[in-house]
C-alpha cells in the first residue's frame, strides 16, 4: 500500500466507524467501532461514496487508525458480501459542503434566530445529492468533484436549476458568476449521469416566459434529465427581499400551462416530464391528480403526490374500518374516547377535514381538525412539516381540544424526535395534559384508537 507512507497523518481525517455489521467483511477481519478508516486499496477515502466504490473490489487492503496506531487489514470479499461499516458522518473531510449562493428566496436565510444549529446550514453538497436526493446548484464544485462524478458514475443527481436563462439564474441565485447550468447538465448527460431537476418559481422573477423556457430547455436533455419538479416559492415572515407567494390565479395559470404541455412530453418521452408539486393544487383549490400522472417518479420528498398518497391510503383504511363495523363487539376493540383533535398545517387542513368527517361517522368518536397557523415563521408557511410545537400548544390551549391530540409525525422528523423549536411530543403531552399521538395517515389514527400505535405519549412522563 504505497499511500501508507504518503499520508499526512497529522491532517488527514478518515471515516470514524460507529458500527460493524455482523457477518460482513469488516466483522470478519476485526474492525471495531471507534476505528478510523483511512485508505482502501491505495485510495484515500473522503466519504461513504469512496467506501462504497473502492470497497466493492473482491481483494481489499484497508488502512485503519486505532488509538493512534496505523493497522493494515487484508480481506477477500465474497460476492454480494457487504463491507459492513457505519460512520459518524457520511462525509469525512467536512460535515457538509456549504452553499456559496445568496438566493433571495433561500429558506435558511429566512430563518429567525434561536433555532437549532442545523437549521442555519446551507447545504449544497453534491455528495448528499447522490446519497440522499438533496437538490444542489452545482455552483461550488471543484475539478476534483467533477472528476469523481464522472469516474464513479454518481447518478442520479438532483439539481436546483430555477432558470436556464443564465442572467435570470444568476439573479435567482444571487451569484453574478454562477456558471451556465445547461452547459453543466450537458456535461453530465454526455457521461451518462441521470439528473432530476427542480424550478423554485418566484412571482415576478422566473415565472412566465422564464418558466416556459426552462422547461423547454431541460426537455432537450431528456433522457439524461429525467424530470422537472415545479415548486412554488416558500416565504417566511422574516424574508427581506420584498418577494411574495403565489396567488390562487397564478397557481391556476401554472397548472394550466403544465396540463397543456404534459401530453406532448408524454407522446415524445413516454412520461409527462414536468410535474407540479401538491401545493399548486391546494392553492388553486383543485383536486390533486392520481398517482399515475407522476409516471413512477420517486419525487414525493419534493412534495409531489403526498396528498394523493394520503387519499389513496385513506381509501384502503376506510375498508378496514368498514370491516370492523360489521363485528358485533366492535366498540370494545377501541379505546374509550369521546373526542379527538387532529392538528395540522393550514394548507392540508381542508383535505384532512373531509377525511375526518367520514372517520367520525364511521367510528362514532367526535373528530375535529384544528389548522395550526405558523406564527413563528409566518402564516404564509402552511405545511405541517414546518410547524412549531409552541404554536401547536398555544393554539390547542386557546381552543377546546379532545381527549386525544394527534399531531403530524413529520413535525418531529428529527433523530431526537423533536420539533423545529426543540420540543418533544412528550413535553407537548405534559403541557396539554392529554395523550398525544403522532400520525401521517388516518390509518395511523385508527391504530391509536385500537391501541396498536407505538407513538402515543401520555401526560406525566419525563420528556
Amino acid at each position: 500500500m504505497s499511500l501508507f507512507l504518503e499520508l499526512d497523518l497529522e491532517t488527514f481525517a478518515g471515516g470514524q466507524i460507529t458500527g460493524v455489521e455482523p457477518g460482513s467483511v469488516a466483522a470478519e477481519i476485526g474492525l471495531q467501532a471507534g476505528d478510523e478508516l483511512l485508505v482502501i486499496n491505495d485510495h484515500k477515502v473522503e466519504d461513504v461514496i469512496d467506501v462504497q466504490f473502492y470497497g466493492a473490489d473482491e481483494a481489499l487492503e484497508l488502512l485503519i487508525r486505532r488509538d493512534g496506531e496505523l493497522l493494515l487489514f487484508e480481506a477477500e470479499r465474497d460476492y454480494n458480501q457487504a463491507l459492513g461499516l457505519a460512520f459518524i458522518h457520511p462525509t469525512f473531510d467536512t460535515d457538509i459542503r456549504r452553499c456559496n449562493n445568496l438566493c433571495p428566496f433561500c429558506f435558511v436565510l429566512q430563518m429567525p434566530p434561536k433555532f437549532r444549529r442545523t437549521m442555519y446550514i446551507k447545504d449544497d453538497d453534491y455528495r448528499y445529492s447522490f446519497l440522499y436526493g438533496h437538490f444542489v446548484t452545482l455552483t461550488n464544485l471543484s475539478e476534483h468533484d467533477w472528476e469523481r462524478i464522472e469516474t464513479m458514475g454518481l447518478s442520479p443527481l438532483y439539481v436546483s436549476v430555477h432558470a436556464t436563462d443564465v442572467e435570470m439564474r444568476r439573479k435567482m441565485l444571487g451569484n453574478a458568476t454562477a456558471p451556465d447550468v445547461m452547459e453543466q447538465l450537458r456535461w453530465l448527460a454526455e457521461r451518462g449521469i441521470k439528473i432530476h431537476t427542480q424550478l423554485v418559481v418566484t412571482p415576478g422573477m422566473n415565472d412566465g416566459r422564464y418558466l416556459r423556457q426552462s422547461i423547454r430547455d431541460l426537455a432537450t436533455l431528456y433522457p439524461a434529465v429525467q424530470s422537472v419538479s415545479v415548486v412554488p416559492v416558500g416565504l417566511t415572515r422574516h424574508h427581506k427581499y420584498g418577494l411574495r407567494p403565489h396567488t390562487k390565479e397564478e397557481a391556476t395559470a401554472v397548472l394550466d400551462y403544465l396540463d397543456a404541455v404534459q401530453p406532448d412530453y408524454l407522446d415524445q418521452f413516454g412520461i409527462r416530464f414536468a410535474y407540479p408539486t401538491d401545493e399548486w393544487y391546494l392553492v388553486a383549490e383543485r383536486d390533486v391528480p392520481p398517482l399515475d400522472v407522476y409516471d413512477g417518479q420517486q419525487l414525493h420528498e419534493n412534495g409531489l403526490g403526498l396528498v394523493r398518497r394520503f387519499l389513496d391510503a385513506w381509501e384502503k383504511e376506510n375498508l378496514e374500518i368498514s370491516n370492523w363495523r360489521l363485528k358485533p363487539n366492535r366498540q370494545s376493540s377501541i379505546l374509550h374516547l369521546n373526542s379527538i383533535t387532529l392538528a395540522t398545517g393550514t394548507m392540508f387542513a381542508p383535505v384532512l377535514e373531509k377525511a375526518a368527517a367520514v372517520f367520525e361517522e364511521m367510528v362514532g368518536v367526535e373528530t375535529a381538525v384544528l389548522p395550526i397557523v405558523n406564527q413563528r415563521l409566518g402564516p404564509s408557511i402552511t405545511t405541517a412539516g414546518l410547524l412549531m410545537a409552541e404554536d401547536a400548544i398555544a393554539q390547542l390551549q386557546a381552543n377546546s381540544y379532545g381527549d386525544l391530540v394527534v399531531l403530524p409525525q413529520v413535525m418531529f422528523a428529527h433523530p431526537n424526535t423533536v420539533s423545529l423549536d426543540d420540543i418533544s411530543p412528550q413535553e407537548v403531552s405534559n403541557r396539554l395534559n392529554r395523550p398525544v399521538a403522532l400520525a401521517d395517515t388516518m390509518g395511523d389514527v385508527w391504530d391509536v384508537m385500537t391501541g396498536q400505535s407505538k407513538v402515543v405519549f401520555k401526560p406525566g412522563n419525563e420528556p
